[in-house]
């Protein structure tokens, strides 16, 4: 992508091609099982990177042009810090979010907005209900409607007017792809992931989604997780890792996972997508064909195995139990290469 004034990559890593723009070649990844039958498959794609940043393992397709949807805001958010978006901590994290909608998130976004002297007003992002279950249901209850506030990316979104309110940049078009704010993110983008853009579209939130393949996207974040400390990628890795519940919520498993990896910053995404890495660089994407969110975790949960992580660590996230009421009927769980012989453990939230 063409530079513009206030872009800011890194003129030494130059982005190889764009990933190929075409119908994935996914694999089966995960079972659904009842008693001795599969009853149902869900196909995907999946990488695993060594420390030194080579494929150790595949299957489907990972080198497709997908979107990643919001897996990608750690990377972006490493493209506002380039561009002078003056955070770290907690609201860091938040601003790096998927988040669940809790009144820590709320009151984090407004604290955001505040400190650049900007209101819920000047929010561009697309109004909607909180992401989690629980919360949205009390949401609901409380009387409360779509809201940008409560939509899960209103932290980038902030973060983002921070940062064009810094740079004396337009506010009103900040969403726009060829805003100086949004070509800075592009830049940070196809640096961390080694590629060119293969298409801008539209994330649900509003915000331009930046095409790249599973393989890229599963290599910045490993850049990212095994950044040097005093980095801009070290703060945001850091701020993600130390505060896992900002950067999602506080029932929802990718915080569960942080907690139970010492070290791993891991992120979610919409349309079945997941990515963690380890500080040494290991690291791991997933992407789920039929977008299914049940199947994305117990297949990481498996290739973060594969990837030498302790089984007993991920043994809450590798088989999903289906249930009937509180009764066990089956179980969801990664196959193939990918099978780990665990025990379907209910997570937290259904225990």
């Amino acid at each position: 992508m063409a530079q513009t004034d206030g872009e800011v990559g890194n003129p030494e890593r130059a982005p190889a091609k764009a990933a190929a723009i075409r119908e994935p070649r996914h694999a089966p990844l995960a079972h659904a099982v009842r008693g001795d039958l599969i009853e149902g498959v869900h196909y995907g794609s999946v990488v695993i990177l060594s420390a030194d940043g080579g494929v150790q393992f595949q299957t489907g397709d990972i080198e497709a042009a997908f979107c990643p949807c919001s897996a990608l805001r750690p990377v972006q958010v490493v493209g506002l810090l380039r561009a002078g978006l003056p955070l770290d901590g907690e609201l860091l994290a938040l601003a790096a979010a998927s988040h669940s909608g809790e009144e820590r998130h709320l009151v984090g976004v407004l604290r955001l907005l505040a400190i650049a002297g900007l209101m819920e007003a000047d929010l561009g992002n697309t109004p909607d209900w909180p992401c989690d279950p629980a919360v949205r249901e009390a949401w609901v209850r409380g009387g409360h409607g779509l809201s940008r506030l409560a939509q899960n990316g209103s932290g980038m979104h902030a973060a983002m007017l921070m940062t064009a309110q810094a740079r004396g940049w337009p506010l009103d078009t900040y969403l726009d792809s060829g805003h100086p704010l949004q070509q800075s993110i592009a830049a940070a983008v196809e640096d961390l992931t080694g590629e060119s853009i293969a298409q801008v579209t539209v994330d649900r939130c509003g915000a331009p989604l930046f095409s790249v393949s599973l393989h890229g996207l599963t290599r910045a974040v490993a850049r990212i997780a095994a950044a040097a400390p005093g980095t801009m990628e070290a703060s945001v890795a850091d701020a993600i890792r130390e505060y896992p519940e900002m950067a999602s919520g506080s029932w929802r498993d990718v915080a569960r996972l942080m907690r139970a990896v010492p070290g791993l910053l891991a992120k979610d995404g919409f349309e079945g997508v997941q990515v963690a890495a380890l500080p040494d660089g290991r690291a791991v994407g997933v992407k789920i064909a039929d977008g299914a969110d049940r199947a994305r975790m117990p297949v990481a949960a498996a290739a973060l195995a594969l990837c030498g992580v302790d089984r007993d660590a991920l043994a809450e996230f590798a088989n999903r139990p289906l249930l009937s009421g509180m009764t066990m009927i089956g179980s969801l769980r990664a196959a193939g290469a990918l099978t780990l012989d665990l025990p379907a453990v209910p997570p937290a939230s259904e225990a």
